[in-house]
């Protein structure tokens, strides 16, 4: 009798075993079919906003009516995209549509692989020529020689002429802030010195210890 017992309660345990089980894998499928779903959602997204970044060309314009551009820069007038592909196919050339917003779109008939390579071209051309301004700084004491005072000007001018400001800085050390007019002295001399390729931005202005004005190139917009 009690074997049976133990048998019967073994088979009314069996299947709620089983049961869970089941319910664990099915909750990690889930969790994969969700997880896979959301990372091809993200690629697809991805993907759009990408192409978005470029133009539309040839066969992804399916706009109904155009307004077409020549490779001259003629005004085609307004046509259908089937036709404006086909003219720009039999001059061997891409359509491209350059204001997407307009009513109608607005297309280019032009050699666009040849178009991103100069705007490319001129992109890099453009980071090239940028300049950071940087803000050097130099630092002295009121008591500093005249030997070193002229060093500071010179390096404070190469600078200056590389298109840099310059923080002119004096610093004030322990009974020097009882004497702070002498910094002021020192710092109108200094950017005397250096009148002839750059202009005082700031003036002398003392902050705790330190007292600094700020050079500008002359050249400088």
């Amino acid at each position: 009798m009690l074997e049976e017992k133990t048998k019967q309660e073994q088979q009314r345990l069996t299947p709620s075993i089983g049961e869970g089980v089941h319910n664990v894998q099915s909750r990690y499928e889930y969790v994969i079919v969700c997880g896979c779903f959301a990372a091809s959602a993200l690629c697809i997204w991805g993907c759009f906003i990408i192409g978005k970044l470029d133009h539309q060309i040839n066969e992804e314009i399916r706009d109904k009516e155009l307004r077409v551009i020549g490779a001259n820069g003629d005004q085609l007038g307004i046509m259908s995209s089937a036709d404006a592909l086909a003219l720009a196919e039999e001059k061997e050339l891409d359509l491209v549509k350059i204001a997407p917003n307009a009513v109608p779109p607005v297309c280019k008939i032009m050699d666009y692989g040849k178009f991103r390579f100069e705007q490319l071209k001129k992109e890099k051309e453009a980071k090239k020529n940028q300049r950071v301004v940087e803000v050097k700084e130099i630092r002295m004491s009121p008591s500093i020689d005249t030997n070193d005072l002229n060093t500071k000007v010179k390096n404070a001018m190469k600078f200056l002429n590389d298109g840099n400001r310059v923080k002119v800085t004096v610093r004030f050390r322990g009974r020097e802030m009882a004497h702070t007019s002498l910094g002021e002295v020192l710092l109108k001399q200094f950017g005397e010195s250096c009148a002839e390729v750059a202009t005082v931005e700031k003036g002398a202005k003392l902050e705790g210890r330190n007292m600094s004005m700020f050079l500008s190139p002359k050249n400088s917009k």
